[in-house]
C-alpha cells in the first residue's frame, strides 16, 4: 500500500487521470435508475486524496478544467438564455428558479448560527445541494479554503437524487398529460395550379396567402423545372412542389391551390437537382439563410436538418456548425455549391481555437474588473464574467470573419472534459480534510444537504407550477435548470417526452449558475471574516 501511496503522491497526473477512469465506472453503476454519472469522479477523488493527501494536481488544472465548462454551457445556451430574458414565460421561469435559489441559499447561511456551521461548509452544502461546481470555485476562492468542497461532496448527491425523486413524485400525483411530438419530417406535395384565383399573381402574393409552414420549393413550367423568383408570375398548369413538415398544412394548400400530380417534378432533375450538403464552411456558418450568396442563380434552401429534425427554411434561420441542408440548384453547380458550404464531415468536428483564446481572454479580464457594492466593498465576478461573456458571444454567433459557436459534439466534449478536471482536482486535494470532518460531522451535513436541496425543488415548482401555472414538462425543465444537474435534465425528458423540457433548462441553467456564484460570493464578503 506504500508502494501505492507515494507512486500516487509523486505523479499526481497519473492520479488525476486514474480518478478520471475509476470516476466515470462508478458512475456509471445504475441503483434503480439513479446514477451519480460525471458527479461520482468528486467522490472517487476524495478517496485518492484521502488515501494519499500529496496527490493533488496543481489548482490551476482546476481552474482551467471549470473555465472550459462554463464557456462551453455559454456558448451552446446564449440564445435561449437572452431569449428567456425577455419572453413572458421565460421570465416567469427565471422568477420561479430565482426564488427557489435564493431560499435555499438563505437557509444554508441560518446554518451558520443556528448550527454552529463554518461559512465555508454552510456554502459547500449550498453549492452541493444546487450540484454547481461553478459555485464551489467561487467559494474556494473568495474564503480561501477548502471547507467547501467538504460541505460539497457531502450534499452532491442529495442534489442530483432528491430532485429526480420529486420530479417523480410530481408526475406521480399530478398526472400530467403531455403529447410525445411526431417526429420532425419534412414532406413533399406536387400540386397541379387549378385555382383560377391565383392565376396572374406574382409569387410573392402566392406565398403571403400560403398556410402557415408551406414552402415553395421549385415551379415546373412548360417541361423545365426552375427555382421560383420574386418576379414570376403564375400561369394556368404550373406545377408547384410545396414542403412543410405539417402534413394538415400541406393538405390545406393542396386543396387551396388544386390537387396533387405526384411525380411532375423530382423525375425530372436535367434542370435542378436535389443536393444534401453540410455546413462547415466558416463563411456560412453563423450566417442567417437570406444572407447567402449562392455561387448558382438559381439555387434555393429547401429544409436544413439539423440534429433530428427538419427545420424549414426563413431568411432568418441561421446556420450552425454541423446543419445538413438540402438545396435545389443546377446540375452543373453542385461542385460549386459544395465547396461554398464546406460539405465536411469532419469540418463539422473543428472548432477554431482563436475564438475560444479570445473569447475566454475577454471573460477572464471582464471577471478581473472590480465592483464597488454599498456595505460589501469590491467584488470580482472572475468566471462569473466569462460565463456572461459567452452567453453574448453564443447568441451573436460570429463576428466577422470569427465564428464564436462550436459544433454541439465537440462542445460536449470540451466542456465535459473540462468539468471532469475540475472535479478530480477539487475531489484529490479535499480529500484529506474530507475524511477528517465526516468522521465527525457527517451525519448533521447529510441531513441539511437533504434539507437545502428539497428547499430549492419545493419552493421552484410551487412558484412554477401553482403561482404561474406553467405547463408541466416546462415546470420540470426549470426545476432542472434551478438544480443543474444534467442527469436530472435527462430524468425529466424521459418524463416529458417534449422539447420544453431542454427548453427550459437551457432558459435557466446560466443565469442561475451566475446567481449561485453571486450569492456565495456576497454571503463570503458579508460572513466569510
Amino acid at each position: 500500500m506504500d508502494a501505492i501511496r507515494t507512486l500516487l503522491e509523486t505523479q499526481p497526473l497519473f492520479s488525476l487521470f486514474l480518478t478520471i477512469a475509476l470516476g466515470y465506472l462508478v458512475g456509471e453503476i445504475n441503483i434503480k435508475g439513479f446514477s451519480l454519472g460525471s458527479g461520482a469522479v468528486l467522490f472517487v477523488g476524495l478517496a485518492i486524496g484521502g488515501f494519499a493527501p500529496k496527490a493533488a494536481p496543481p489548482a490551476m488544472l482546476g481552474t482551467i478544467g471549470l473555465l472550459l465548462f462554463l464557456y462551453g454551457v455559454g456558448i451552446q445556451y446564449g440564445a435561449q438564455f437572452f431569449r428567456g430574458l425577455t419572453s413572458k414565460e421565460g421570465l416567469k421561469a427565471n422568477v420561479a428558479a430565482t426564488l427557489g435559489v435564493i431560499g435555499a441559499g438563505a437557509i444554508s447561511i441560518a446554518l451558520v448560527p443556528l448550527a454552529g456551521m463554518p461559512i465555508d461548509a454552510a456554502l459547500g452544502i449550498f453549492a452541493g445541494s444546487g450540484t454547481s461546481t461553478a459555485t464551489l470555485q467561487a467559494i474556494i476562492a473568495a474564503l480561501k479554503t477548502d471547507g467547501a468542497a467538504v460541505g460539497y461532496s457531502v450534499a452532491y448527491p442529495f442534489g442530483v437524487a432528491i430532485p429526480i425523486l420529486c420530479i417523480y413524485v410530481l408526475n406521480a400525483w399530478l398526472k400530467p398529460k403531455i403529447e410525445q411530438p411526431a417526429g420532425q419530417q419534412i414532406e413533399t406535395a406536387e400540386i397541379a395550379l387549378l385555382n383560377a384565383d391565383f392565376y396572374g399573381i406574382k409569387f410573392p402574393e402566392l406565398v403571403a396567402r400560403l398556410p402557415a409552414g408551406v414552402v415553395i420549393a421549385a415551379i415546373r413550367r412548360e417541361h423545365h423545372n426552375q427555382i421560383p423568383s420574386n418576379d414570376l408570375v403564375l400561369k394556368a398548369d404550373d406545377v408547384l412542389m410545396a414542403t412543410g413538415t405539417d402534413k394538415a398544412a400541406l393538405q390545406t394548400a393542396v386543396s387551396l391551390l388544386g390537387e396533387l400530380q405526384p411525380g411532375r417534378i423530382a423525375i425530372h432533375r436535367e434542370d435542378i437537382d436535389y443536393i444534401r450538403v453540410f455546413a462547415s464552411k466558416p463563411g456560412v456558418v453563423g450566417c442567417a439563410i437570406g444572407d447567402l450568396k449562392f455561387p448558382a442563380d438559381s439555387c434555393s434552401v429547401v429544409h436544413v436538418r439539423r440534429g433530428d429534425s427538419d427545420l424549414l427554411p426563413a431568411p432568418d434561420l441561421i446556420l450552425e456548425v454541423g446543419d445538413r441542408v438540402g438545396l435545389f440548384a443546377p446540375r452543373d453547380q453542385t461542385k460549386a455549391i459544395r465547396t461554398y458550404f464546406g460539405d465536411s464531415i469532419k469540418g463539422t468536428a473543428d472548432f477554431s481555437y482563436i475564438s475560444i483564446g479570445i473569447g475566454a481572454a475577454l471573460g477572464l479580464l471582464l471577471g478581473l474588473i472590480p465592483l464597488t457594492i454599498p456595505g460589501l466593498g469590491k467584488l470580482t465576478l472572475g468566471l462569473a464574467a466569462l460565463l456572461l461573456l459567452a452567453l453574448y458571444l453564443g447568441k451573436i454567433r460570429r463576428t466577422g470573419s470569427i465564428v464564436w459557436t462550436m459544433p454541439l459534439s465537440a462542445n460536449l466534449v470540451l466542456r465535459n472534459f473540462g468539468l471532469t478536471i475540475f472535479l478530480a482536482q477539487v475531489g484529490i486535494a479535499s480529500g484529506p480534510k474530507f475524511f477528517a470532518t465526516v468522521a465527525t460531522q457527517g451525519a448533521s451535513f447529510l441531513l441539511y444537504g437533504a434539507l437545502i436541496a428539497l428547499s430549492l425543488v419545493a419552493i421552484t415548482a410551487f412558484i412554477a407550477l401553482v403561482v404561474f401555472r406553467l405547463p408541466f414538462d416546462t415546470a420540470i425543465g426549470v426545476i432542472s435548470g434551478a438544480t443543474g444537474n444534467p442527469a436530472i435534465l435527462a430524468f425529466s425528458s424521459r418524463i416529458a417526452p417534449t422539447d420544453r423540457p431542454d427548453v427550459g433548462y437551457a432558459m435557466i441553467f446560466p443565469s442561475m449558475t451566475i446567481l449561485k456564484i453571486l450569492f456565495a460570493q456576497v454571503a463570503a464578503a458579508l460572513f466569510g471574516g
